[in-house]
């Protein structure tokens, strides 16, 4: 058994904390931005170890380190003041720049590894190389050098038949595992073909919502330029003494086609966050006749699961819709659009229960060429 003062054992997500009290902690949080800063370091990585140079950040040393933070998370959720002035001094409308942010609040005042710079440029004959995300100490004395990265990759899967099972007259437990696994058929389904084997995927079948982003091409740009820059001999010259660990701090989702299965490329941790993705003529199969309420996240809410007191929800201007309703808003964009399916608590809470893309019914057939370029 380890004791606080020992190495944490490694997990599928943060070290020290198993998916039960992970899940019970983000439960238990109510402010969006503590609840986004407590998914970044608790949430399972989207990628195994990639060695020799791909190491995984952990975000605590020590299994003391997890329980201080997650009493630190609580401390912060009760009296979020400071990190929203912080949020607010530096507005951003981009998802990795808002987890940039966060990162480096807990990294200033958390309880574990602190925070030497941020975003340190490194320069030859006044061109810019590139940027180093984080340099931190840990308790410990380990000096490291952190590359983070936040993204949310759809599954370019090949098209075939879709079937989807009504959602209608489902606890929110029922839906949540509906929404995030393949559907299996009815006990009464007729005996049918077998299914081929999937082929296996490859990291290239991941791709960003707009096609400008590809798995492959990020973990490629990680591995052969950000990660070594701290090594570069030019490094020397900006003034923070080495020699660093350059480490890589992953997270995001995977969002597969409802309906689809397909074989993960060995890179992936089988544990990652999970969505799915349907074309704009499957989303009436897909919901079918439930009652469940929507909304469009805009790219700020894609980190944490979302949760809307009712008081809350009012306040922001919150729109929630039924899913004709929501099929109708989501027309109008050019391209993907990430949605939450929403159920009501007994406390009258609205609690996330899955999200996904309606994505425009020529995405698939362009995501999939994008893959094969």
């Amino acid at each position: 058994m380890t004791t606080a003062g020992e190495p944490a054992a490694g997990s599928s997500g943060a070290p020290g904390i198993d998916a039960a009290s992970r899940a019970t902690l983000l439960d238990s949080l109510h402010d969006s931005a503590v609840r986004d800063l407590a998914w970044l370091l608790l949430s399972a990585d989207l990628l195994r170890p990639q060695p020799p140079l791909g190491v995984l950040a952990n975000p605590f040393e020590t299994q003391h380190e997890a329980r201080a933070t997650v009493d630190w998370l609580r401390a912060l959720d009760a009296a979020p003041e400071p990190l929203h002035h912080d949020l607010a001094a530096t507005r951003t409308t981009r998802l990795g720049r808002y987890a940039e942010r966060l990162l480096g609040w807990f990294l200033q005042h958390g309880p574990a590894a602190r925070l030497v710079a941020a975003g340190v440029p490194l320069r030859r004959a006044g061109v810019t190389l590139g940027e180093c995300d984080f340099l931190v100490q840990t308790q410990r004395g380990a000096r490291l050098h952190w590359e983070l990265a936040v993204k949310c990759y759809l599954h370019a899967g090949e098209e075939r038949e879709q079937s989807f099972a009504p959602l209608s007259g489902q606890s929110s437990a029922q839906l949540s595992s509906q929404l995030s696994t393949p559907p299996s058929a009815p006990p009464s389904a007729p005996p049918s073909k077998p299914s081929p084997t999937p082929s296996p995927a490859q990291l290239s079948h991941y791709v960003g919502p707009n096609l400008k982003d590809r798995f492959d091409l990020k973990l490629a740009h990680l591995l052969n330029h950000q990660l070594p820059l701290s090594a570069r001999e030019e490094f020397a010259s900006v003034g923070y003494a080495g020699p660093w660990t350059p480490q890589m701090f992953i997270k995001g989702w995977l969002f597969y086609r409802r309906g689809e299965t397909p074989l993960e490329p060995a890179e992936l941790n089988p544990a990652h966050a999970r969505g799915w993705w349907v074309t704009r003529s499957d989303w009436p199969a897909f919901v079918a006749a439930g009652t469940e309420k929507w909304r469009t996240l805009p790219r700020l809410e894609w980190l944490a699961p979302r949760r809307h007191a009712p008081h809350e929800a009012q306040a922001a201007g919150l729109i929630f819709a039924d899913a004709p309703t929501l099929a109708v808003q989501t027309s109008h964009q050019p391209g993907p659009a990430m949605v939450a399916a929403f159920a009501e608590d007994s406390a009258g809470n609205l609690i996330e229960r899955s999200r996904g893309f309606i994505v425009p019914d020529e995405w698939p057939e362009q995501a999939q060429n994008y893959a094969r370029q």
